[in-house]
């Protein structure tokens, strides 16, 4: 059956694999993105069953224009894929706070600007599914990504809460966490280094800095096999609360589970018996 896919960051990487795949099943599609031109050419030109609109994700008023326009062509919205996100790499005192505020801004408040204008339209719908790009470092604090993984781990909290809002009213929630894909997230577009320069840290930038460049292009994961996977998901009747995505970010989630499982034995004896004590007299 048919869907309308509203998809964010579709000018290039990901989300220009997921509005394809989309398109290419027969599915109508809103694809967004700051220059609307770069999102026309990525996906080959104009077409019959895509609408490509303005959307700079920070922005709540270019969100609810865009949910506007979604539904004055295609009548509703079936799959909020929430995709667009940048990367701001560095170590925690070197990553200025204006920078931090933007990784903040753009990677957690910019999906809830939006999933904030579509949702109205699920609601009155009682029907549709939300679909975020979270990562592994949402779910796994990673070096040189202290600003990344405070926003993913934000965007984890909010989506798992989130569910428990919406599931009276027929709408599904996806966290999806992948690994590392060869989605554009390391281009120059897409990644922020740090504004600022400490005397301890220089010589591990300096080193982290071009080993972050050198893995552009070369990651394991295929984001056209990812897009096909989130399209399967959309497809299911009861779609999965979360989604691993890679054979590097599978382990790594089997990983933290154990750890989290070991801490929590570890703190039994002393975190259990922490209840007030009732008053006597």
């Amino acid at each position: 059956m048919s869907k309308v896919f509203f998809i964010t960051g579709a000018g290039r990487g990901l989300g220009t694999d997921i509005a394809r795949a989309a398109l290419s099943a027969g599915h109508q599609v809103v694809a967004t993105g700051r220059r609307p031109e770069d999102v026309v050419k990525a996906l080959g030109g104009p077409q019959d069953n895509l609408l490509v609109t303005e959307l700079d994700i920070t922005s709540l008023e270019d969100a609810h224009a865009a949910a506007r326009a979604a539904v004055e062509r295609f009548g509703r919205i079936d799959v909020l894929v929430n995709n667009a996100a940048n990367f701001f790499a560095g170590y925690f005192e070197e990553v200025s706070p204006a920078q931090m505020r933007r990784q903040i801004e753009t990677n957690l408040f910019g999906p809830m600007n939006v999933t904030r204008a579509v949702l109205p339209v699920l609601r009155k719908q009682r029907a549709g599914h939300i679909i975020t790009l979270s990562s592994i470092a949402g779910v796994v604090g990673q070096e040189f990504c202290a600003a990344y993984s405070a926003a993913k781990f934000g965007v984890e909290g909010w989506m798992e809460s989130l569910r428990f809002d919406v599931a009276p009213y027929g709408i599904h929630t996806t966290i999806v966490e992948p690994g590392f894909f060869r989605t554009e997230l390391l281009v120059d577009a897409s990644t922020t280094w740090p504004e600022l320069s400490i005397d301890d840290y220089a010589p591990r930038t300096a080193e982290m800095v071009p080993a972050w460049q050198a893995q552009n292009g070369r990651q394991a994961g295929d984001p056209a096999k990812l897009a096909r996977a989130l399209l399967a998901i959309a497809g299911r009747q009861e779609p999965p609360l979360r989604f691993v995505a890679g054979a590097d970010a599978i382990p790594a989630a089997e990983a933290k589970a154990r750890e989290l499982l070991a801490e929590a034995e570890a703190s039994r004896e002393l975190g259990m018996d922490l209840a007030h004590d009732a008053l006597t007299g």
